[in-house]
């Protein structure tokens, strides 16, 4: 995956190259800049997140039409996390710290926020890999073996919000 950081910095125009020059504001221009790249990259997680969940959706579509009332009650609690977890990755915080917060966010801290949820990746790539076992086992079907990975992509987006919620206690080295 391409490092958005990179194409931000590379595209500013010319506003942002005098900003780049005064004194003082240097630094903020390129806070910001940072925190563009990871609100970005944090577009495309929810992106990949609601592809996912649409993908479950179709899934459950599966279950209907085969009445599998125990597999169709757990899939809409698994659509109900990814909903979730879409909205806590579109809407947390970009990392912005007032002139007197109490902990400050300094450049390298919001560059580790980035690649912290760059890492979330992982995350989205196992849920994936659980999303197209469930489509077997329900193409199958195994009604067992779909309840199974029913369970495993809901452990799945539980662990995935769990990592996400603690990425500011994580960046700032407040987690206790």
């Amino acid at each position: 995956m391409p490092d958005i950081r990179q194409r931000v910095s590379e595209d500013q125009g010319i506003l942002k190259k005098i900003q780049m020059f005064v004194p003082g504001f240097r630094g903020y221009r390129q806070r910001e800049d940072l925190r563009d790249a990871d609100r970005m990259l944090r577009d495309q997680l929810a992106k990949k997140l609601s592809l996912q969940r649409k993908q479950v959706e179709g899934a459950r579509r599966l279950v209907k039409n085969a009445y599998n009332s125990r597999e169709l009650e757990l899939m809409g609690g698994v659509i109900s996390g990814y909903k979730k977890v879409e909205g806590l990755v579109s809407h947390s915080s970009p990392g912005y710290s007032g002139i007197s917060a109490d902990i400050q966010f300094k450049q390298d801290e919001i560059s580790r926020l980035y690649d912290y949820d760059a890492s979330m990746i992982d995350g989205l790539a196992s849920m994936q890999q659980a999303i197209d076992q469930l489509k077997a086992a329900l193409t199958a079907g195994d009604g067992q073996g779909a309840e199974a990975e029913v369970d495993q992509l809901r452990a799945l987006i539980d662990n995935f919000e769990e990592q996400f919620k603690r990425r500011i206690n994580v960046i700032q080295g407040t987690e206790v």
